[in-house]
């Protein structure tokens, strides 16, 4: 079967690695002194170190030690992920995080909504208050005449820190997705769910050039195409690495150290979406995730109070940069190659972290997100799914089946060519008995005229 990458290039790779002699102990996994220096630290505290009667002191550091001895264990043992830059380690240290994170929403879905803001609050002090929800609508003229001082008051006061984050973003988004199409799909369709869920979330509501102008087409458009711009880089730049001891200048010998934050090898995604009704269904479910991804950023901040600059929110989007990048390569060599026969460890992670998020918010919540949907945008889901399905069951379906049924009547009945150009009656095939409805009847009335 045809794929979009070569696989066996690709796993080749691990059998010209090699360890020159230079870089051995950056390249070891040191179990044996991850275990040795845990071990210590455990007989300092149970010996030596004074006892504290605070318990709430107590606690919070008993679950960060434990947190820290999961870490460490998992970055020494789990293997390693696709990515080998900057180090494996870096990257199983995202994988083990990434099950930190789950576990953490695993428990405080078995909270109620005040216990999990109080919990959010013995974390920050300033967390646990109803956030003031801004609301970017209200007064939508681009160029307002009542205040000729300052005509464009509208649009400065939609600018604030999330324009620069909305670029940046889709810079990386772009790098983690490496295909146009997908991301401006994304980038639309996040804009319509923004206008789906504007009665629930008070700042969905924006202005019609805020959503498409300053959105789609300045932040997250300007961010595509850097990152477009990017991906054709890193396709065309040629890999070779040398060890950094060989190389013999202190000038390249920093460039090498540069260069240890770039990828090892590239994969461009040809993700080939019409291709299957297999890859069609999966494009689908990718396209969900990473919207679902980008909402629940939005309603987790919503029902525990976190405010939209906290650190909580900032870092749960930079560590799903990090988790998405593994995740989508995970997803495609999944679609691409023929060998790959399970989904990576990853990539079900993500999922089962979207999925736990949720139903957190729809926990926290019910009412909130459960209210129904106005009419108009109620028509305009239903007429957008069934035109979807419609056109999947067409181009997976009944072309192929049309094209089929005509190839198959080319074969069975060829067009005759009665201009005279073409093969002789005599060189034609003849039609067999019973083969066709016209021969059988003329050879049952020549043998019944026989028999008479």
């Amino acid at each position: 079967m045809e794929t979009a990458h070569d696989w066996e290039a690709y796993k080749n790779i691990d059998k010209d690695f090699f360890d020159d002699g230079t870089m051995t102990f950056f390249w070891r996994a040191h179990r044996l002194t991850a275990l040795i220096m845990f071990s210590l630290v455990l007989v300092y505290v149970a010996l030596w170190e004074g006892a504290n009667n605070d318990s709430d002191y107590n606690a919070k550091r008993g679950i960060i030690a434990v947190i820290l001895a999961f870490v460490l264990f998992g970055v020494t043992i789990t293997p390693d992920g696709p990515f080998r830059r900057p180090h494996p380690a870096v990257w199983r240290l995202m994988l083990v995080l990434s099950i930190v994170y789950e576990l953490c929403l695993v428990f405080l879905l078995f909270q109620t909504v005040d216990d999990a803001r109080r919990l959010m609050q013995s974390l920050d002090d300033q967390l646990g208050r109803p956030l003031p929800e801004k609301d970017y609508g209200g007064n939508c003229l681009l160029y307002d005449t009542g205040r000729p001082n300052d005509p464009f008051h509208n649009f400065w006061d939609k600018i604030d820190v999330f324009v620069s984050v909305h670029f940046f973003g889709w810079w990386l988004k772009t790098l983690i997705l490496r295909d146009w199409w997908l991301c401006m799909v994304i980038s639309v369709m996040f804009e319509v769910i923004e206008y789906t869920l504007e009665h629930q979330l008070p700042n969905f509501s924006e202005c019609w050039w805020d959503h498409w102008l300053m959105d789609v087409l300045v932040c997250n458009g300007l961010g595509i195409l850097l990152g477009m711009m990017t991906l054709n880089y890193l396709s065309m730049k040629p890999y070779h690495w040398r060890g950094m001891w060989n190389i013999p200048s202190y000038r390249g010998k920093l460039t090498r150290i540069l260069k240890q934050f770039t990828p090892y090898v590239w994969t461009d995604f040809d993700w080939r979406p019409t291709s299957s009704l297999k890859r069609w269904l999966s494009m689908l479910c990718i396209v969900v995730a990473f919207l679902l991804a980008e909402l629940n950023t939005f309603t987790l901040k919503f029902v525990l109070w976190i405010p939209p600059s906290h650190f909580l929110c900032l870092s749960r989007l930079l560590f799903f940069l990090f988790w998405g990048a593994v995740s989508m390569r995970e997803g495609f060599q999944f679609l691409d190659d023929p060998e790959c026969t399970k989904l990576g460890t990853q990539a079900c992670l993500v999922i089962a972290i979207i999925v736990t998020e949720i139903l957190i918010s729809l926990k926290f919540d019910w009412d909130t997100f459960t209210k129904p949907l106005p009419r108009h945008v109620s028509l305009f889901w239903i007429v957008g799914l069934a035109g979807l399905a419609i056109w999947t069951l067409w181009h997976f379906y009944l072309k192929r089946l049309i094209n089929h049924t005509e190839q198959k009547l080319k074969v069975d009945y060829p067009p005759v060519d009665r201009s005279g150009d073409g093969p002789s009656s005599s060189s034609r095939p003849v039609p067999v008995a019973g083969s066709d409805p016209g021969v059988r009847l003329r050879t049952e009335l020549t043998t019944t005229t026989k028999r008479a």
